[in-house]
């Protein structure tokens, strides 16, 4: 579960914001929260503001991070990571190293990470873990090459020489078996996760759709049916063949082909849909994916996610969640992941969003609503949360966002276009 994600010197982020994942004051929606291990987080959070605030380029902070230590055993000696990109309205901070901390928990045990870096490489590292109230350093790495080990030494110091200026030693040592950072670099390999969209669907969600294995169809034929969308069943039909030359010439470039064998998925899905006619006697038309509504599309994609976020800890990072759906749509999503009953592995989703709609305390806590801005003058983002206002339990927030009370909406100008 995420704790809290801090970002520094990263597109428009100049200065340190923090999005907590903590409880706030107030005991009004107690389902919405997690409790564990003393702490009390959140399962939902919406991120609202204008657009160019940053919204986001906090799911980019989230992404560089995330990609970083995956890929981090995968780049090369020397190779640039390109998707670094500091604050450059400043002679200062467009040379200096951009900043991500997270605090996060996997199996019942809380970890601190940090790390800053530039594209050529790493400057600062450090692994935390709190077995108990007080945290124990597992690493500390400072000015790229500098390495103290407080524990395992005789562990550690050999993979000092293994690990490049470009790599993140996480990675490095769970690479080479280390015991005490497998659980901290698994939960960011399997745990979290950020999208855009939820347009598509992956092959390997194809495939599980295709199965005999009808958990998902099941999963998905409820999500759909819950959501007023009366599909009753679901028809696909995936096939995975050898590419054959005339193929390669179809859909490869020339420099693309190669000797290699290349796959080619042919898929098939429809949808069947009760009909009633004028003598109440049922009738059932198979209609092609392609030609439904652009929400059951979304829904159909999104299912496998909610399916996998229900059944083990997930952290979801959406930017505009309400893309493609209608705005009771998404609210319910958010409900599905505020109920303690369907979301019984405490996963938790994030997202940015415009709706309006969604700004009721019957539906989010205060502390789940957050805030970005843009200062006009410096052009640095800023991030903050709706409980940092004085706002009473029955407040209409909706209206107080729209009439710019809490900041974070655009500003529009009079002027003649003409």
């Amino acid at each position: 579960m995420l704790i809290e994600f801090s970002v520094k010197n990263f597109l428009s982020f100049k200065d340190k914001v923090t999005l907590s994942m903590e409880k706030g004051n107030g005991d009004e929606n107690l389902d919405n929260i997690i409790i564990k291990n003393g702490l009390d987080l959140l399962r939902t959070t919406a991120i609202y503001g204008a657009n160019a605030s940053g919204k986001s380029n906090l799911l980019k902070a989230f992404t560089c991070a995330i990609l970083m230590i995956r890929n981090s055993n995968l780049i090369p000696v020397g190779g640039k990571w390109n998707f670094i990109k500091p604050f450059l309205f400043d002679e200062k901070t467009k040379n200096s190293p951009s900043e991500f901390e997270i605090l996060f928990m996997v199996n019942d045990i809380k970890y601190r990470y940090f790390f800053s870096a530039d594209t050529n490489k790493i400057y600062d590292e450090v692994l935390d873990v709190y077995y108990t109230q007080k945290p124990t350093n597992i690493f500390k790495r400072t000015k790229t090459n500098i390495y103290e080990f407080n524990n395992d030494k005789n562990k550690l110091e050999p993979l000092k020489s293994k690990n490049p200026e470009n790599k993140l030693f996480l990675s490095t040592a769970t690479n080479w078996n280390y015991e005490k950072t497998k659980d901290a670099y698994l939960w960011f390999s399997n745990a979290i996760d950020t999208y855009d969209s939820f347009n598509k669907i992956s092959d390997q969600d194809l495939k599980e759709y295709s199965s005999d294995n009808k958990s998902l169809k099941e999963f998905a034929l409820k999500l759909l049916n819950v959501a007023d969308i009366l599909i009753k069943d679901i028809h696909v039909d995936y096939e995975e063949k050898d590419m054959d030359s005339t193929m390669m010439e179809i859909f490869l470039p020339p420099l693309a082909r190669t000797n290699e064998t290349f796959k080619m998925s042919n898929v098939k899905i429809e949808l069947a849909h009760e009909v009633v006619d004028e003598k109440n006697n049922k009738h059932y038309y198979n209609l092609n994916f392609n030609d439904e509504s652009s929400g059951t599309r979304v829904l159909f994609a999104l299912a496998p996610f909610l399916k996998k976020a229900f059944e083990s800890p997930k952290i979801i990072i959406v930017d505009e969640l309400e893309r493609s759906m209608h705005p009771i749509l998404v609210e319910f999503i958010i409900k599905l992941f505020n109920n303690k009953d369907i979301n019984e592995a405490n996963s938790q989703l994030i997202f940015t969003t415009h709706a309006t709609n969604l700004l009721s305390l019957g539906l989010l806590r205060r502390d789940q609503i957050w805030f970005t801005e843009k200062n006009p003058k410096t052009g640095s983002s800023d991030l903050y949360p709706l409980d940092s206002f004085s706002v009473r339990k029955d407040e209409n927030i909706q209206k107080g966002y729209i009439n710019g009370r809490y900041g974070a909406i655009p500003f529009i100008k009079d002027v003649d276009l003409c």
